[in-house]
């Protein structure tokens, strides 16, 4: 896999760059700011790019504002972005286009190599990866939209957040991937998300989730 980083952070940015290449990546650019990020994805064309959500110079939203030219130009690269805070209308933003191949964890999230590793492969692969606290906060947060969903289908969305498949979350929650796949068509039933030839239903019931409009 291809990645290019964008963290203005030197000693974050040659720590991922060395823990990529120990599992094999090949790290295409590593670089500071957002411009240098659009011009190296042009340069490169990566499998997926890992970038802060705030870089120089006003350290806002530079670098989703980068990501989101990203998903207009190279729709196949996997954006995964990093940030310090939990800013989940940030996440909704990336996720507005209802494809996959997008993530958001915490920095911290790094600490868990394998962890972090599976979910850049999965944003590369065209999934989606929430962070774990992300979900956390949103499933204590009321939603009129998801009031009708019962416990485990809850469970069931904020696994489906976190980007796992229908089989990781039947092993996270102890189920037969039978019962997980009822569980889903249940929760897309209650969200009215009808099949489409153009639509990921996956995407577009986490953008529910997110209480963001799909």
């Amino acid at each position: 896999m291809r990645v290019v980083i964008a963290e203005d952070a030197v000693v974050l940015r040659e720590g991922l760059t060395r823990l990529l290449a120990d599992r094999g990546h090949e790290v295409s650019a590593a670089v500071g700011d957002a411009e240098a990020l659009l011009e190296q994805v042009r340069a490169h064309r990566p499998d997926a790019v890992i970038a802060d959500i705030r870089m120089p110079p006003s350290h806002t939203d530079e670098g989703l504002r980068a990501a989101e030219t990203i998903r207009r130009e190279f729709p196949s690269v996997g954006v995964l972005m990093f940030s310090q805070y939990i800013e989940t209308r940030y996440t909704a933003r990336l996720l507005e286009s209802g494809a996959g191949g997008v993530g958001y964890l915490l920095k911290d999230r790094v600490g868990n190599v394998g962890e972090f590793v599976a979910a850049l492969e999965r944003v590369a692969d065209g999934g989606t990866a929430l962070d774990p606290e992300v979900v956390s906060m949103l499933l204590r947060r009321p939603d009129p939209g998801l009031a009708s969903l019962t416990g485990r289908e809850r469970e069931v969305l904020g696994l489906m957040a976190e980007g796992r498949s229908n089989a990781g979350i039947a092993a996270k929650l102890v189920l037969s991937e039978g019962a997980v796949e009822k569980h889903i068509a249940s929760i897309f039933g209650k969200l009215a998300l009808e099949s489409s030839a153009g639509d990921n239903r996956r995407v577009l019931a986490v953008l529910r989730y997110l209480g963001a409009s799909a």
